[in-house]
């Protein structure tokens, strides 16, 4: 078993017996998403820690996503609680980049590439995505790309 999906799981148990209904529901949820991962495909298999990393990056990317349609429909105290489970979600992220450490490292792609204009955006995210990681989402390392080659 990954050591990250043990950890999630110790967690969760933790949270039941602290009755952390929030956290509970949270990290079941994880686990479940994680779950089916696993179990997908012909062959049931054993994730790696990256694998389950990337399942709650995905899994916090929904409650952000899920936060902001619930703002937009007026709907304030299901918005809180998507970001309050984004908000735990994240404690299992890595440390994201701040927007100064984001411009540098897509500057050195751009150098890198030799890119100018809009069109060259593709060529710049496959320099700069294996360099930024987990540690920022791919729509802000879109938007600071277009904005540093002046789209």
């Amino acid at each position: 078993m990954s050591t990250f999906k043990s950890r999630l799981q110790n967690d969760l148990t933790e949270a039941m017996r602290a009755q952390d209904q929030l956290r509970t529901s949270t990290l079941r949820l994880t686990l479940t998403a994680v779950t089916t991962e696993e179990v997908a495909g012909k062959q049931a298999r054993e994730l790696s820690d990256d694998e389950v990393l990337k399942i709650v990056v995905r899994e916090a990317k929904k409650r952000r996503e899920a936060a902001e349609a619930f703002d937009q429909g007026g709907r304030t105290e299901s918005a809180a609680r998507e970001r309050a489970e984004a908000e735990i979600l994240a404690e299992y992220l890595p440390a994201q980049l701040d927007d100064a450490e984001l411009s540098r490292i897509v500057a050195d792609a751009i150098a890198e590439t030799g890119a100018s204009g809009p069109s060259a955006m593709g060529g710049v995210m496959k320099v700069a995505r294996p360099r930024i990681g987990d540690r920022a989402e791919g729509g802000r390392i879109a938007a600071e790309i277009k904005r540093q080659l002046g789209s």
